[in-house]
């Protein structure tokens, strides 16, 4: 049985560096952002000790038990987010350049609040209580991925905007939305049961795409249904 591809809305194959100013090329310059964005993750990870670092905790902390098996849903997220980019340059120009900008815009703000405002968590189990792959999986997740830098949560920022670009492209079946919203819920709790974030860098991370959905959506989606429902109150 042949399976046939969907033909990408552009022809990449024609790309050079000389045409990134042209209409059909000049969203690829949006994937510079993660230039910055690797930059960044480089100094804040490795020239920030983490005693400046700022010990983030609260009660809710406490009542969460390390459980390996969110390790699923917490390596999945990488899945998802570089599935969304891929699809998006593919398919939807127009859906790259809103992710891409709500990402941008939540890695700016989160690396200035790394730099400014040094965050960190000391919540990570010093023994496995089970030895399993998952458990494995996490301890090397651990070695690379430094317990500071952690306030918002980039994870659950960068879901945001998967779930607010996805829930806007209608191109997508019905069944993508409850699943992106799940999936959402389900990052946000396994970033707390994987102690890779506090409770508290979870809720920071909702102000922050709060803040990328009014620049990146505010006058192109949101402001045009607020006039409408106005015009329509009148």
């Amino acid at each position: 049985m042949k399976i046939q591809l969907k033909k990408p809305v552009v022809d990449y194959r024609e790309f050079r560096f000389s045409r990134l100013n042209e209409p059909r090329f000049s969203h690829v310059k949006l994937l510079a952002g993660w230039i910055f964005y690797f930059a960044m993750y480089f100094i804040t990870e490795n020239l920030i000790p983490p005693e400046r670092c700022h010990p983030m905790h609260c009660l809710l902390d406490d009542l969460i038990p390390f459980h390996e098996g969110f390790a699923i849903i917490y390596v999945a997220w990488y899945f998802v987010v570089f599935g969304a980019l891929l699809y998006s340059f593919l398919y939807n120009i127009e859906g790259f350049r809103k992710l891409q900008t709500f990402l941008i815009v939540t890695q700016v703000v989160a690396m200035l609040c790394y730099v400014l405002w040094p965050s960190r968590q000391d919540l990570r189990p010093a023994v496995f209580v089970r030895d399993n792959v998952l458990t494995h999986l996490m301890a090397f997740i651990y070695s690379f991925d430094t317990s500071t830098g952690v306030c918002p949560s980039l994870h659950v920022g960068y879901m945001l905007g998967v779930l607010s670009v996805g829930w806007k492209d209608k191109a997508l079946p019905r069944w993508m939305r409850p699943a992106l919203v799940a999936m959402t819920v389900l990052v946000s709790l396994a970033v707390c049961f994987v102690k890779q974030h506090s409770a508290l860098d979870v809720l920071a991370a909702l102000p922050l795409g709060l803040l990328a959905e009014c620049i990146t959506f505010g006058r192109s989606y949101w402001r045009p249904k607020l006039r409408l429902r106005m015009h329509r109150a009148l």
